[in-house]
């Protein structure tokens, strides 16, 4: 009789700000976090992404690419912390339809009734933070504060042209971040618009 094969997991760690992503902190401790899960379930981590993105954001490019390297190597994906993932409990409870199995290291042997209760506990902080936010903003704004980008003016074509460059620039980025994880869902199986999407 053959031993089963050892677990195999796909790491996903990410931090909110540039600030995190280059001091290394928070993603630190979330390497350590998933090398402790996958070494306590006799595992091993076959592939690692990150990236610095917004919880809120569904459309994370290297998240994608996770998602369909678990697919393709039929690997669970393996995040430090829930909220790592998403805050979106109907994004969360979707990965079980789309196939993928996920496993957060600061609560291994949750069910699928714990994990839709975290998530949308995570996504009720996720709102409260952002109305907090709004408050302190409108707040400020009341006090007279002036809010934006002081260097952007009405009327400054030059600045304007600038902020246009700087926009095309991140889309142009974004859309060469896009293309890996096509690939990467090519790879897994998809072939139509369709099942590209739904990867």
């Amino acid at each position: 009789m053959t031993p089963p094969a050892s677990p195999r997991f796909v790491a996903y760690y990410r931090v909110s700000t540039d600030k995190q992503g280059r001091s290394g902190l928070g993603l630190e401790a979330q390497r350590d976090a998933v090398a402790r899960q996958a070494a306590a379930a006799g595992g091993a981590v076959v592939a690692a992404f990150e990236e610095v993105e917004s919880g809120r954001r569904g459309d994370r490019p290297q998240l994608g690419l996770a998602l369909a390297e678990c697919r393709a190597r039929r690997a669970v994906l393996l995040i430090a912390k829930l909220d790592r993932l998403a805050r979106d409990a109907h994004f969360l409870l979707g990965l079980e339809k789309a196939g993928v199995e996920f496993v957060a290291a600061d609560m291994p042997h949750a069910n699928r009734l714990t994990v839709g209760i975290m998530a949308l506990v995570a996504e009720e902080e996720a709102r409260m933070t952002s109305a907090r936010t709004k408050a302190a903003l409108a707040a400020a704004k009341a006090r007279g504060v002036r809010l934006g980008n002081p260097r952007l003016r009405p009327g400054d074509s030059t600045t304007a042209a600038g902020a246009r460059a700087v926009w095309s620039a991140g889309a142009a980025r974004r859309a060469g971040e896009v293309i890996p994880y096509l690939d990467a869902a090519r790879k897994a199986g998809a072939t139509t618009l369709q099942q590209l999407a739904d990867a």
